[in-house]
């Protein structure tokens, strides 16, 4: 495929509706975890609550997970929108269709990925 013709009309429109669809799984679902919460029995002995206790913390865990992932597909539907969707946010360069496949909410290249994941630890360390 040439340059220009990446990220053309047809492929943002496929994104857009991929990134809708996976947003609408993932409020479908968060739905749905709630849901599971709200029908906890909290009756029982002291194993029955501790066992409830460790499903709902899992239940939380999931919905927290998921909750963070929305703003991303937020970010990457706003991305369509302004016609940068695709282009890695730090060096411009196109992000390319394999990882976008795999990963539609990417914001960087894989260079700059990794880059990015080489300098988290000296951040984590000085703080």
């Amino acid at each position: 495929m040439s340059e220009a013709d990446y990220m053309n009309s047809a492929q943002r429109d496929f994104f857009r509706r991929r990134l809708e669809t996976e947003r609408q799984t993932i409020l479908a679902h968060i739905g749905e975890l709630k849901g599971e919460i709200y029908r906890y029995d909290t009756s029982g002995d002291d194993v029955d609550k501790a066992a409830h206790e460790e499903e709902l913390r899992m239940l939380f865990r999931q919905i927290d997970r998921e909750s963070r992932l929305l703003p991303k597909v937020d970010d990457a539907l706003r991305r369509i929108e302004m016609g940068d969707y695709g282009y890695c946010i730090e060096t411009g360069e196109p992000i390319g269709l394999r990882r976008l496949l795999l990963r539609p909410t990417a914001e960087r290249s894989i260079d700059a990925k990794q880059t990015q994941e080489q300098r988290e630890p000296q951040y984590r360390k000085v703080k």
